[in-house]
């Protein structure tokens, strides 16, 4: 039951899926239910004041490397998106994996792209976000319906950090 309960979800989560694209920049409403409960920074081994992630510059985009539900992914580092935005592909990647059940899928939202036009997007919980040493629990992403969509690390967890810093010459992003 429970594995046609899933698969059920799956389901809808490839029906909401389409063929719409592009970063997901502002968002521009929520239609359906979303998660109410997003968690704290917790620090691994310890209790760091400041966490320093080695960022990358790919062809004039910082990229940050990111533990999503456990799975290594390189982000960009987007303090115009929303939220944390994820492609059809990391999703059903995930899902395969185990790292994303059906209820972790809450519903849709509409995002303005950088272009503004407006998308539609699947809302989803990501049970852990780890950058470097902190842990964040609990965070709302967005896929977006496009299977080669970039990932982008958004305000959904950069707004649970107080200070962020980027130095260009080490290459590195400093948490506080």
């Amino acid at each position: 039951m429970k594995n046609k309960c899933i698969a059920t979800a799956l389901s809808l989560l490839i029906i909401l899926f389409s063929t719409f694209g592009c970063s997901q920049s502002g968002r521009r409403n929520t239609n359906h239910n979303t998660a109410t409960t997003e968690g704290v920074i917790e620090t691994v081994g310890g209790s760091s004041k400041k966490t320093v992630v080695k960022i990358k510059k790919v062809d004039g985009i910082y990229q940050i490397p990111v533990l999503v539900n456990g799975v290594k992914m390189f982000f960009i580092f987007d303090t115009g998106a929303s939220v944390i935005s994820i492609s059809e592909t990391e999703a059903t990647f995930l899902y395969k994996q185990g790292n994303l059940t059906a209820e972790d899928i809450k519903g849709t939202a509409e995002y303005y792209d950088a272009n503004g036009d407006i998308s539609e997007g699947t809302i989803i919980v990501l049970k852990t976000v780890q950058i470097g040493d902190r842990i964040l629990r609990n965070i709302n992403a967005s896929v977006v319906h496009n299977q080669i969509a970039p990932l982008l690390f958004g305000q959904s967890a950069l707004e649970k950090f107080g200070k962020i810093s980027i130095d260009n010459n080490r290459e590195e992003i400093t948490f506080e």
